[in-house]
């Protein structure tokens, strides 16, 4: 069993330390200090009485401006893959990209990677943060990397066999496009793999024990985003029963989307993030619109590390339909309830003639006879509302080695 310390710094944040954090903040960035001037709140305030900071802001503003460090501080700038919307620009110091190797180092630490694996990065480099921050932290680990980046799936299988690759990371709808061409050619007896550190994305269950049954794998759900850092900023451990958060690095709230008010442990509201130590982008209280849940006790495997869950799916992602709220998660949860279900699946919300709302989800299986029933009867119970399912044959719905998209809502709201 890994031994899961911390690396540097106090797991809880206190009050004086987030306080100073936000104080840093304030002082070196121009936006940030109009922006709490507006509110009428100073720096040395409550951190509920702080405003918030969103997407939106970060998007808009120059990132010079929003900087809370001179321009010739900064070695590095990266952006988001702009999934839903203009490109989000970050920029980051040398401590800021040091920082973050030291985080990714850890990832792979929890995930029972050591200097004795070689690590295969199927995931984008460039302006996007991913193939970067996985290759920083392997190699300060000290392990192999093998920088195949994203796509090109027979240099992807080439590679695994002439390298011996025993860790990957990826999407997951990469994953299972690997995990699949693997199956279709018997591959598996030739590949040394055993763990796989997959993110950029929601996914669920079924396509968990999808990608691990196909590749005999253990998977890791890895967390972050460009606004913080990168990937690399929380990781399951060995449990795999929530996503430790590194708060030596950030403070994390869970609120109600709707009232901006915290909601207890337990309950699924929006991860709040404000960083404790990154220089050129921090953030005060940043909405990520990701939604989970914090854990009230510590994690039996003995981490000093607080937990969330794993992530169920973002709050403008959540559509209403005939007044309920639809979330993916809850497609993921019957997926891998029902036999025969495959792991990929996508939602069509749309409107009829007489302005009835309609949800179709089509969802891949093995055609057994009474799947499309079970099926339909598991998401009403689940979701609250009938669904006109669409099954088709394994295989069919789109993989991609970035962000798959899964709800499409074609209603002219």
């Amino acid at each position: 069993m890994t031994t899961l310390e911390p690396l540097a710094g106090p797991s809880r944040p206190d009050a004086a330390a987030l306080q100073a954090a936000v104080e840093r903040a304030c002082a070196g960035s121009a936006f940030l200090r109009a922006k709490f001037a507006a509110a009428g709140v100073r720096p040395d305030e409550d951190l509920a009485r702080l405003p918030f900071t969103t997407k939106q802001e970060i998007r808009e503003i120059p990132f010079l401006e929003y900087a809370a460090v001179p321009a010739e501080r900064i070695v590095r700038i990266h952006s988001s893959s702009g999934t839903t919307g203009r490109r989000t620009i970050c920029a980051y110091t040398a401590r800021d990209i040091d920082d973050w190797a030291e985080m990714f180092a850890r990832c792979y630490t929890y995930a029972g990677v050591t200097a004795r694996d070689r690590v295969q990065l199927m995931v984008g480099y460039g302006l996007w943060t991913a193939g970067v921050g996985f290759q920083a932290g392997a190699e300060r680990l000290g392990a192999m990397t093998v920088p195949t980046g994203p796509g090109n799936t027979e240099m992807q299988l080439e590679m695994m066999r002439e390298v011996g690759t025993t860790v990957f990371g990826a999407t997951s709808s990469f994953a299972l496009l690997i995990a699949e061409l693997v199956e279709q050619r018997g591959l598996c007896a030739e590949l040394a793999l055993r763990t796989a550190l997959v993110g950029s994305e929601r996914w669920g269950d079924a396509t968990r024990a999808r990608i691990e049954a196909l590749l005999g794998v253990e998977t890791f759900d890895i967390y972050g985003m460009t606004e913080l850092w990168g990937p690399g900023t929380g990781i399951e451990c060995e449990r795999h029963d929530g996503i430790h958060i590194w708060s030596d690095h950030y403070h994390v709230e869970i609120i109600d989307p709707e009232t901006l008010q915290p909601v207890p442990p337990g309950t699924v509201g929006e991860v709040v993030v404000t960083t404790l130590a990154k220089e050129a982008t921090p953030l005060i209280r940043y909405r990520t619109r990701d939604l989970s849940y914090l854990y009230a006790d510590p994690c039996p495997c003995g981490s000093p590390y607080p937990r969330i869950g794993r992530i169920q799916g973002r709050s403008d992602d959540q559509v209403k339909v005939r007044g309920v709220i639809f979330l993916p998660a809850q497609v993921d949860v019957v997926l891998a309830e029902v036999d025969g279900a495959g792991s990929e699946f996508q939602a069509h919300v749309e409107r009829d003639g007489n302005g009835r709302d309609l949800l179709t989800v089509r969802v891949e299986g093995d055609g057994r006879p009474g799947l499309a029933e079970a099926l339909r009867r598991r998401l009403r119970e689940k979701i609250g509302l009938s669904v006109d399912l669409d099954l088709v044959a394994e295989g069919t719905l789109p993989r991609s080695e970035r962000k798959t998209q899964r709800v499409f809502d074609h209603r002219d709201l």
